[in-house]
């Protein structure tokens, strides 16, 4: 039987992206389909939690450690030093809802090259691993990220290139589309994590920078929405080279080859 999408096409790309969102918002509603996507909502928060504790690091401050709670919420703990600017306190505070969109952005872009298809599951992998030895101090995260980066590493070395690339776009998509899940919490001056309640990442933000929290929800989402856009459009650009056309003189027309050629 032959196949009506031919291989490496635009149309491949879409297809594999149409089903990676397909698995995403499709499989909670099967049986058991919360169990089978609750590792990955345990990444969603992973990525989060990171963006904030990152952002900490590249600012000079301290990066304690990462929790994350059965329900798939988490927190980052960081030491600020005394008298941190605003801006770096909101910096903070953005860096964990922009941070998924932008892992999300790379993966997919990544997805759009083979010889990076592989490479970017390990380094996924990888950090995913040196990130829950040195940061997360909670039950749920020891269990479960290790698990995901063992199943991602496993893809990386063992699986077809159908099913790394698969990965990618699935994990890209994962990522991005968790802001969808973090909708309502954007638009939340006040949350509540692990039994406590506290002010959300556009709280903090509004409380940093003055403009109301729903401000700043838009703005991240808006953020959100270029990058990942920008990603997809390159990563269905149909990039194969067309064949080249040599162009046939007419009939009446004199050719002249320099003698160096014959």
């Amino acid at each position: 039987m032959m196949s009506m999408v031919e291989p490496g096409s635009q149309a491949e790309q879409v297809g594999r992206l149409v089903l990676a969102v397909v698995v995403i918002l499709f499989l909670p509603a099967l049986p058991f389909g919360n169990y089978l996507i609750y590792p990955f909502s345990i990444l969603t928060t992973w990525f989060h939690e990171m963006g904030h504790g990152m952002t900490a690091l590249l600012l000079g401050h301290d990066f304690e450690r990462l929790m994350i709670f059965p329900d798939g919420s988490g927190i980052a703990e960081s030491r600020l030093d005394a008298g941190t600017g605003v801006l770096s306190q909101a910096a903070i505070a953005a860096g964990g809802p922009l941070a998924p969109s932008v892992v999300g952005s790379l993966l997919i872009i990544a997805s759009a090259q083979k010889k990076y298809w592989r490479p970017a599951l390990t380094v996924l992998a990888l950090s995913i691993v040196v990130s829950t030895a040195f940061y997360v101090r909670s039950g749920v995260g020891l269990a479960m990220l290790p698990l995901v980066a063992a199943l991602i590493g496993l893809i990386a070395w063992r699986a077809s290139d159908g099913l790394a690339r698969f990965a990618l776009q699935f994990l890209g998509l994962l990522a991005a589309m968790s802001m969808l899940r973090d909708f309502d919490y954007l638009f939340t001056e006040r949350a509540n994590i692990g039994g406590n309640a506290m002010l959300s990442d556009t709280g903090a933000i509004e409380a940093a920078l003055f403009l109301p929290h729903w401000f700043w929800a838009a703005v991240i989402i808006l953020i959100s929405t270029v990058m990942i856009g920008a990603s997809l459009k390159y990563a269905l650009r149909d990039q194969r080279k067309p064949p080249r056309q040599s162009l046939r003189k007419p009939d009446n027309v004199l050719q002249f080859r320099d003698w160096k050629d014959r």
